[in-house]
């Protein structure tokens, strides 16, 4: 949602829509075709180029999951700014989209960290405010509140079943799911396809 051209952190966007809602002009399909809107997630938050990042880690702890989580642009090889999950975004990025699913992506990432960091509203002027601010001289002043979790420090990779997930990754897990109000339809747990927890699948006809 931050590079979307009407609801992003404009001038810092891109020249398009990026919200769910652009696949219909963008492939000329009806908005009556879209059933199901998924949106994929990272267990962490992450900004290519310039612009507002309340979540930034600008420290080695974002430069350690910028390494493990080989956060280059796959064109350009430009390096991603890294930072701990932004709830308040991701929420309202589901919102404005209309998300049914999320697909949780780079668990296993955050493995090696003894403590997490989850963004769950921004102060903004001495006031806590729930929402990204429209005025780009806002969003960037808003300072981010934390809501801390232990980290599990267990290997996550490979796993493909939800039960055998460390329990302090089902915690941080499941507060996204509670928070943001939409359901987590999957985990992925390496970048091979196969290392996948499959929760709810998406494609299959109700």
């Amino acid at each position: 949602m931050l590079l979307d051209v009407d609801h992003g952190t404009y001038p810092f966007v891109t020249s398009s829509n990026t919200v769910a809602g652009a696949a219909s002009a963008g492939t000329g399909c009806g908005p009556e075709t879209i059933n199901y809107i998924l949106s994929i997630v990272k267990a962490y938050t992450t900004r290519v180029g310039e612009g507002p990042f309340p979540t930034e880690l600008k420290n080695e702890i974002g430069n350690k999951i910028g390494k493990k989580g080989k956060e280059f642009g796959t064109v350009t090889n430009r390096k991603r700014r890294c930072g701990w999950f932004d709830a308040v975004l991701v929420k309202q990025s589901c919102i404005i989209s209309g998300t049914k699913g999320i697909a949780l992506t780079k668990i296993d990432v955050l493995d090696e960290l003894k403590d997490l960091y989850i963004c769950v509203a921004y102060k903004l002027n001495g006031k806590k405010i729930d929402y990204l601010p429209s005025s780009l001289q806002d969003q960037i002043k808003v300072v981010p509140v934390y809501k801390k979790f232990n980290g599990w420090l267990e290997n996550t990779s490979g796993i493909k079943k939800w039960e055998h997930l460390p329990k302090n990754a089902k915690n941080y897990i499941k507060f996204i799911k509670n928070y943001c109000g939409v359901k987590i339809s999957s985990i992925s747990t390496s970048p091979k396809r196969e290392d996948t927890i499959l929760l709810d699948n998406p494609f299959k006809k109700s």
